[in-house]
């Protein structure tokens, strides 16, 4: 039996796993979003469930950690989840660069928040001071002490892009460094050296890291030693991951930033990073989380006679690269298939799926549960470092079918609203409901250039919207919902599935927006019955 590769489809970058008693707990990197920090569980690595998240709330992310006018790729990056003495840690960073950014600005800012369960509630930020870079791991060593593991720039750097890895003993209870800090690893040779993570395994203490850029050179590198603080020999082997020398029309390419996590009785796997190969080498996903089965072993052909007892870990054996259907890991437990969603807003609040780009104004957004309806209030467009009027949820198939009810008041006059794919800022297809000269129009925009402009009937209140992806590209279609005849109205098709392409850290979103034309206006709309679906190729 074999479970199908990502186990987290749609936008879940830069895992980190832990394991406490018979679960898995799960964290990714969530850049400009809000919620951030997603937090998935598991009990067979198979299939997860979305908890929570560690950035639930408005106070925990406007200082000193802001999201509220975060640049795009800006934002969250790269956390370690970490379980320790009954309680849950995630250190990770913040990439805020201000508008008007005053000279020496450190733009990163490391942090720790706390739980005692996954789901929340989390702990304030809690910003370590004086620890440069991005990426951080905290490491509990078996004699009690805590460790801060981070990259830098050397001051000596031998080329563009090379990067070092340092440690230094952390204080948790004033969270703060102290005592020396050592400088361990530059990697082999590659760019960006980054995402640290400590273990200690058969008595010595292994360094992974990411290498290569989050690109096609990507990789998985590792080192060891004796001692926590160096020196540490690289593996012979290196890159113990990678998908760069298999070419351009492998399934899945850029994998690497791994996490390590051992199971109850004793197997070994890694959660990584890769991004599908369904157009062009990339996809509208951007990089999602994935799974290897490890194996240690031996280097039995070292030159080095002393360093040839070293374990080494080996990502999946026989192989060596991230399959697409590999074996399950428990025979017994079937992988449940996670690429739709539906939302009939039935609940009083919104389902943890929905996420926002930046801090939103949560006074635009109300559920409402006897009328199974979601009203937003027009507001701000898409744009650059602006908290746009929309709530989405992670596009997790190329090819699918995204479609969701509209429902317009008598008095709609000065917003424009509807379904859309946003990407980043400057980066998204659009199609919205609108007036035009007086008239009701429904038009498609990509990137902010109008593509297409239907005329809809005065008095329609209530619309069917749907967007699809097969492999001509993109189709943006309509029907006016309750009509006899359900006739189904194309308004564009065709678009090209390579114009809302990830060429950013991030996936796209599935959302439901509504744009004011006019900042004086306050109008609403409604939105119900939505539905995203895998479609087969």
């Amino acid at each position: 039996m074999s479970f199908t590769n990502p186990i987290l489809p749609g936008a879940y970058p830069d895992p980190s796993i832990c394991r406490v008693g018979d679960d898995f707990y799960m964290v990714n990197s969530s850049f400009e979003m809000f919620p951030g920090l997603p937090i998935h569980h598991s009990r067979d690595l198979v299939n997860w469930e979305l908890v929570g998240h560690g950035l639930h709330r408005k106070e925990q992310c406007i200082d000193p950690i802001c999201l509220t006018d975060v640049q795009s790729d800006g934002g969250i990056h790269a956390p370690t989840m970490r379980y320790h003495n009954g309680l849950f840690y995630i250190i990770t960073t913040n990439v805020y660069v201000p508008q008007d950014c005053p000279e020496g600005f450190n733009p990163c800012k490391n942090f720790i928040i706390t739980a005692k369960d996954p789901a929340g509630p989390w702990s304030e930020p809690q910003v370590i001071d004086g620890a440069p870079g991005i990426d951080p791991d905290i490491f509990f060593d078996d004699d009690g002490r805590v460790w801060y593991v981070g990259t830098h720039t050397p001051e000596d750097q031998a080329y563009p892009g090379q990067g070092e890895i340092w440690l230094q003993e952390l204080d948790l209870a004033t969270v703060s460094l102290k005592g020396e800090r050592h400088f361990l690893w530059r990697g082999t040779g590659g760019d960006w050296v980054e995402g640290p993570h400590i273990y200690k395994y058969n008595g010595r203490y292994y360094l992974m890291t990411a290498e290569g850029g989050t690109g096609f050179n990507h990789a998985v590198t590792v080192a060891s030693s004796a001692t926590i603080t160096g020196p540490y020999v690289s593996n012979p082997k290196n890159p113990v991951l990678t998908s760069r020398h298999l070419g351009l029309d492998y399934w899945v390419n850029s994998t690497g930033h791994g996490d390590l996590v051992q199971m109850n009785d004793g197997r070994w796997f890694m959660v990584c990073l890769g991004i599908r190969n369904d157009i062009e080498g990339r996809s509208n996903m951007g990089r999602e989380t994935h799974l290897v089965p490890v194996t240690w072993e031996a280097d039995h052909y070292g030159i080095d006679e002393n360093k040839s007892d070293i374990l080494w870990p080996v990502c999946a054996p026989g192989t060596g690269r991230v399959e697409q259907e590999p074996a399950l890991p428990f025979p017994d437990r079937t992988q449940i298939a996670t690429d739709s969603f539906t939302d009939n807003f039935t609940q009083a609040t919104l389902k943890k799926d929905w996420t926002f780009r930046r801090l939103p104004d949560t006074t635009s957004f109300q559920v409402l549960p006897d009328q199974q309806r979601l009203r937003i209030r027009s507001g701000k467009p898409v744009n650059e470092r602006v908290s746009a009027s929309l709530a989405g949820f992670r596009q997790k198939s190329s090819l699918f079918a995204f479609q969701a009810t509209l429902h317009l008041p008598e008095t709609f006059q000065h917003s424009e609203s509807g379904i859309s794919l946003i990407q980043k800022d400057h980066h998204h297809l659009v199609m919205s409901v609108l007036k035009k000269d007086n008239d009701l129009k429904i038009a498609v925009s990509l990137n902010g250039e109008e593509l297409s402009v239907s005329e809809l009937p005065p008095e329609t209140r209530n619309l069917d919207l749907v967007i699809t992806c097969d492999e001509r590209g993109y189709h943006c279609s309509y029907r006016v919902s309750g009509e006899s005849s359900n006739e189904v109205i194309d308004i564009i098709n065709n678009i090209p599935a390579n114009s809302l392409l990830s060429r950013y850290y991030t996936g796209a979103l599935c959302c439901l927006h509504s744009f004011s034309k006019s900042e004086s206006s306050i109008e609403y709309v409604d939105f119900s019955e939505v539905h995203f679906r895998q479609l087969s190729a």
